[in-house]
């Protein structure tokens, strides 16, 4: 005779919500960025709860980030505003479904820019969940306000 046990074993209670998941998803991603004053991650994810993609804010490929200068103050062309590529633009074009992201979803650590709201338009994203909106009185985050016909949520555990 064996001695089968037939205790039944609860699941365990203190796990991460799918939503909480894909947050930390993009919190980890950002911690990637070079970017000595802003680390933005964002992650893509469908209806059925997969990663279709995942960025953060760093320079475009082949720049040299060691070489470059990284300031917020200096004149524009010596500032890292024309450089740096967005959490959110890098997560739309790292997507391998870049061509059909319709109805997704993505996480970003920060309220997007005008102009990552206008990719994540164009790409078919239909909600935006953001952990901070650092610059609400800022210009660019002001005209993304103006667009987002998408829902958007502030992320809350």
């Amino acid at each position: 005779m064996s001695n089968i046990n037939t205790e039944i074993v609860s699941k365990r209670k203190e796990y991460l919500s799918w939503n909480q998941y894909f947050m930390e998803l993009a919190i980890l991603s950002s911690k990637r960025s070079k970017d000595p004053n802003s680390q933005v991650g964002a992650c893509i994810v469908n209806n059925d709860n997969k990663i279709l993609g995942i960025g953060y804010n760093g320079l475009p490929k082949g720049m040299n980030d060691d070489m470059f200068n990284w300031s917020r103050t200096n004149d524009y062309l010596d500032s890292k505003y024309p450089f740096v590529c967005h959490a959110e633009m890098n997560a739309i074009l790292n997507s391998n479904h870049i061509l059909n992201l319709k109805n997704t979803t993505i996480y970003t650590t920060l309220y997007p820019c005008n102009e990552c709201t206008k990719l994540i338009i164009q790409s078919g994203i239909k909600k935006v969940i953001y952990l901070e909106h650092k610059y609400p009185q800022i210009n660019c985050f002001k005209a993304s306000e103006k667009m987002l016909g998408i829902k958007i949520l502030k992320f809350s555990l």
